[in-house]
């Protein structure tokens, strides 16, 4: 167990972990129109996203746990700002389903891996960027906001919308991978098979 804590107890997990913990407060000032507050936390969410990456892979502190809890802070901060940005603006609810039925796609494909015993992969660059487009879109329209008091429909639904065909590009490439791991898996398990199969007529003659 302690083993277990040392590996994990990496700046990286810890950034993860910050990110998870700022979402309900960051969702709570989105809400009550506190934009500078919100734009402030989602920047530091924003930051240390691009940052718990690089120090893993810099450093080599990539870690089971690490794997799990990036992803996971990454939907549940993309969840929570959807919905908060669907309250606001009402009339974007075809791009929130978009993203939502991504989102929940995404994790039944993590679910089916782990019943395959297969280790869900860490994110790979075009979650990366789809992440950082998404990021770039709500903090624009968030500063818009909160600096000028500017909302515009026009840009909103633009942004809105290269968010959406850049998260549906990194559902079909999360998909094309998850197809190759599963195949992968059922090649490697039938591989095994044979090879215990020839072991026991080996060992019966």
């Amino acid at each position: 167990m302690k083993h277990y804590i040392k590996e994990n107890l990496t700046v990286p997990n810890l950034l993860s972990l910050i990110r998870i913990v700022i979402i309900p407060p960051m969702a709570k000032c989105l809400l009550r129109q506190n934009y500078i507050a919100a734009g402030a936390m989602l920047l530091i969410s924003a930051i240390s996203d691009a940052l718990d990456g690089f120090i893993a892979r810099k450093f080599n502190q990539i870690t089971p746990l690490g794997k799990i809890l990036d992803p996971i802070a990454d939907k549940l901060t993309l969840i929570a700002l959807v919905v908060c940005i669907n309250i606001i603006y009402p009339d974007i609810l075809l791009f929130v389903m978009c993203l939502f039925v991504k989102e929940m796609l995404m994790l039944s494909g993590g679910a089916v891996l782990i019943n395959f015993r297969i280790r869900p992969p860490a994110a790979k660059w075009y979650g990366k960027l789809s992440t950082v487009i998404f990021y770039t879109s709500v903090i624009t329209l968030v500063v818009l906001k909160a600096v000028w008091g500017y909302t515009n429909r026009t840009l909103t639904v633009t942004l809105l919308a290269v968010t959406t065909v850049f998260m549906m590009f990194s559902l079909v490439m999360y998909f094309t991978l998850f197809v190759k791991l599963v195949h992968e898996k059922r090649i490697s398990e039938q591989k095994n098979k044979k090879l215990q199969k020839n072991a026991d007529k080996h060992l019966s003659e």
